[in-house]
């Protein structure tokens, strides 16, 4: 008879939460397939379905309430036993060294640095901001441990590289732009735009990720910096391609609406050294937590936007 997972009820909460098998999926880092057979062993478990599969997400059945009003109980018993246990031992010491590009140093680095030192105090961190070519080459001469890296990357040698968060493209607005209010937007109506961008080659920008070369946009303003890209866009002379990262962080004098194009995307990934010092598996575990934390919030900000 098949029995009740700790994997199998840690699925079935986070489906519950979120009320789709595929975000679930994503919060927890496994494939859609593997959501599907944990949910079907929990059911075999159960003896029926634990979820209403609907037209958009699902929904606990009654037996599946039950599940969920003791999973929390017994996720957390397990949980205190499992930081019980280890604290039996000695926690991970030494310094890792972590290298992120730069709106990734701003959102997500410094959160999951915290949460990682607080449960490691004898660990040493160190944060180092640098564009994904120079990471990928301090990885690789074993200058820095951990990195977070704008994708997709290159094969490194002795570096283990896996994917960290799809990171959505969007676009800052002046309050008063005829997009704005709007939660996403095709690139159809941004093309006649006057954009702020960070080069005039707009390959090298966040703007080419997605512009196509049968219309090429016009870049009225260039500037490097993000507070002068968003103090431009506030006056109304233009919009910026922003990414979902750096959402959070904006002020409510713009608007934001998402780039509704499959190309507008930005891979990030987390690449670390093989055989590097010990620290880096909490380092990269408390990325990937806080990784997922931050996509619920940028959902949670951009309906604030619209």
């Amino acid at each position: 008879m098949t029995e009740f997972s700790v994997t199998g009820l840690r699925v079935v909460r986070e489906a519950a939460r979120t009320g789709s098998f595929s975000r679930a999926a994503e919060r927890l880092g496994y494939t859609q397939s593997a959501i599907s057979r944990q949910v079907t062993l929990m059911e075999q478990a159960a003896g029926g379905p634990l979820f209403e599969r609907l037209a958009r997400g699902v929904r606990p059945t009654a037996a599946g309430r039950i599940v969920l009003r003791h999973a929390d109980a017994l996720l957390d018993g397990l949980d205190t036993v499992r930081d019980e246990l280890r604290d039996l031992g000695d926690r991970p010491s030494g310094r890792v060294r972590v290298g992120a590009f730069a709106t990734a140093t701003a959102a997500l680095v410094p959160r999951a640095m915290a949460a990682v030192m607080h449960r490691n105090p004898a660990l040493e961190v160190r944060i180092r901001e640098g564009t994904t070519p120079g990471l990928s080459a301090a990885l690789a001469r074993g200058r820095i441990d951990v990195a977070v890296l704008s994708g997709p990357v290159d094969p490194v040698d002795g570096v283990d590289i896996a994917p960290l968060l799809q990171d959505s493209l969007y676009v800052a607005l002046p309050q008063n732009h005829p997009l704005a209010g709007r939660s996403s937007a095709p690139p159809a109506l941004l093309r006649g735009a006057r954009w702020i961008a960070g080069s005039a080659d707009t390959r090298t920008t966040l703007l080419g990720a997605w512009a196509g070369p049968g219309a090429p946009p016009v870049v009225a303003h260039i500037a490097r910096d993000w507070v002068t890209k968003i103090g431009l866009v506030a006056a109304g002379l233009g919009v910026t391609v922003v990414p979902g990262l750096a959402v959070t962080f904006l002020p409510p004098t713009v608007s934001v609406v998402r780039i509704d194009d499959p190309d507008a995307v930005r891979p990030t990934v987390l690449a670390y050294r093989r055989g590097g010092p010990e620290g880096i598996h909490p380092v990269a575990e408390s990325l990937r937590d806080v990784a997922a934390e931050l996509a619920a919030d940028l959902r949670n900000r951009v309906r604030e936007f619209a």
